[in-house]
Formats: structure tokens, C-alpha cells, sequence
């Protein structure tokens, strides 16, 4: 157990300054750490229901509350009008007001005695939702919130018996309001790989949904990409509800905007499926220097070496 009252924290910085670092990365604690968490969530979902009961602690209805503020400065920051279609600039004052006051919101949801550490964990809350210079989104920043996640069970803040909060309530009110951004703004895709990829900005939902859909028979891979199947089950299933969520956004013949999705529908077994996912999103995405370049590490995710 960490000694918070003994710890140096240390705001996160970029180390990984050239692709042939990339070996070093994947042989790192924070590597460990990550696609351990990745797991352990992956494991805590299985066979479950988004309308299931489970237990809510204190530090999940805080940290609700602060994606709730995040949601609420959206609807306070409207679009601007401008002559270009992609990339409001209202976004930017919404990442400049994230980045002034999550120091605040994380030490009003924490107690005192884990105030010091947020110098090190708000970087990777304030990462996880787009570049306010470019104005985009991808998985990059979807993984620097795994990153905050992270963090919040090796300080204890977070325990185990919240691991499924921390998918269907934590997570799940992430993507929201990552889509309600994306939406908003017009946010660009991060280096999507277009119609190859999963979806145009997030690759977790689908880990985790495809996780939930391992153990029931109703509803095979083929059927979750059939209309009167994430229509009826969205709302149990978060691999259903990204399905919608696409055909929400795109138009045009599902194999056509979503292949990978399509090709993945035909494979029998959601164990298969999800598996596959988890090789997919460490070689296309957590092997990819493009991706990971921009990943920061501090005190608590650190590139030295893991040793089992």
C-alpha cells in the first residue's frame, strides 16, 4: 500500500522521443499497470448488464459529479458561429476551462490527504478529452482517461468492488460526454484509420461491450450490427449502443462506413470477438508510436522497466 503522506508526486511529462523507444514502452510498469486495468475492468463486466444493479461508493458519485460539470460546461459554451465546418473554437474555451479548474474539482471530490496528488492525476483528466489546438479526438485520449482511471485504483481511491461502477457508470458517462463534445464542436478524428477502424474516435466501448455480451445467447455478433437489435438492447449494452451511436452519425451501408465492425460480425463467439479486440487495441493502438508519442509519465505510471 502507498504511503500518500511519503510519495513525490510529479506532474507527467512525454519521454517516449522516438519510435525505437516503442520496446521500452511495452516492457514498462505503466504498460503493465494499463493493460492490467484494461483487463481486470474487462473481467469485472463480463456477462453484465448497463441496467443491472451494483454498488455505487462515495468516490464514484463524486467523480460522477464531476463528468456532470464537465457535461453542463457544454451546454454553458455554445458553438460559435464560423466559416469552416470542422473544429468549433468554442471548444478551446471549454479546454481552457477544463484545464483552470480541474485542479479545484479533483480537490473538492478527494479528501484532503490525497490533495497532493492531484498535480500528477488532473494531466491525464485534462488530456482525455481532445487537443484544443487541433480539435480533435481519438484514442489517444481515450486512453489518457484510462490513464486518470488508473491512478485513481493505485492511490486506493478507487477499490476493487468499484471496478463495475467504474465501466457502466464512470465510463460509460464518459463517452457521453465525449460524444456531446465531439457533436458540439465538430471534433476531428485523431489519426482514424476511416472506415478501417472500429470507430472514428473511441475503441474501449467495444472491449468492455463486447466483454458484457460474453455469456448471453440472444444476441450474437451478427445481430448487434442489425437495427432492431441495438435498438432494443442499447441500453443494457455498450458495444450496441457505439453501434448506434455510428449509424447515428453516418449514413450509407454499414459494411461500407464501419468494415472492421461488419467483418467482426461475423466472427461466432463474443469470446472470440472480445479477445480479438484486446490484440487488436494493443497492436493498433498501443503499439503504434504515432498514439503512444504523445503518452505522459509521472510518479505513478512510470517507464521503468516491470519486472514480474
Amino acid at each position: 500500500m502507498m504511503d500518500i503522506s511519503q510519495h513525490k508526486f510529479s506532474s507527467p511529462v512525454k519521454l517516449l522521443s522516438q519510435a525505437n523507444m516503442m520496446p521500452q514502452w511495452i516492457a514498462s510498469h505503466a504498460y503493465a499497470d494499463l493493460t492490467g486495468f484494461i483487463s481486470a475492468m474487462n473481467d469485472a463486466v463480463k456477462d453484465k448488464k448497463l441496467s443491472e444493479k451494483y454498488p455505487i461508493s462515495a468516490a464514484i458519485e463524486k467523480l460522477s459529479n464531476v463528468l456532470s460539470t464537465l457535461s453542463k460546461w457544454i451546454d454553458d459554451i455554445p458553438p460559435i458561429d464560423q466559416p469552416q465546418r470542422f473544429g468549433n473554437k468554442a471548444f478551446k474555451q471549454f479546454y481552457d476551462k477544463l484545464v483552470a479548474e480541474s485542479s479545484t474539482l479533483l480537490e473538492e471530490m478527494l479528501d484532503e490527504r490525497f490533495h497532493s496528488s492531484v498535480c500528477e492525476i488532473k494531466v491525464y483528466l485534462n488530456e482525455a478529452f481532445g487537443n484544443s489546438t487541433r480539435i480533435d479526438y481519438g484514442t489517444g485520449h481515450e486512453f489518457a482517461f484510462i490513464a486518470f482511471l488508473c491512478c485513481l485504483y493505485k492511490l486506493e481511491i478507487l477499490l476493487e468492488p468499484d471496478s463495475v461502477a467504474t465501466v457502466f457508470n464512470i465510463f460509460n458517462q464518459y463517452i457521453g460526454v465525449c460524444r456531446k463534445l465531439q457533436t458540439t464542436y465538430n471534433m476531428e478524428p485523431a489519426g482514424s484509420h476511416g472506415v478501417w477502424s472500429l470507430d472514428d474516435f473511441h475503441f474501449l466501448p467495444f472491449i468492455w461491450g463486447s466483454s458484457q455480451l460474453n455469456g448471453q445467447s440472444r444476441i450474437s455478433p451478427a445481430k448487434a450490427v442489425q437495427e432492431d437489435y441495438y435498438l432494443s438492447f442499447y441500453k443494457d449494452y455498450m458495444y450496441l449502443a457505439a453501434v448506434k451511436h455510428i449509424c447515428s452519425v453516418k449514413t450509407g451501408p454499414f459494411p461500407e462506413h464501419s468494415n472492421q465492425l461488419w467483418n467482426i460480425s461475423g466472427v461466432p463467439l463474443w469470446s472470440k470477438v472480445n479477445s480479438g479486440l484486446i490484440k487488436m487495441y494493443k497492436a493498433e493502438v498501443l503499439a503504434k508510436y504515432p498514439v503512444i508519442q504523445h503518452f505522459l509519465f509521472g510518479s505513478l505510471l512510470t517507464l521503468d522497466p516491470f519486472k514480474n
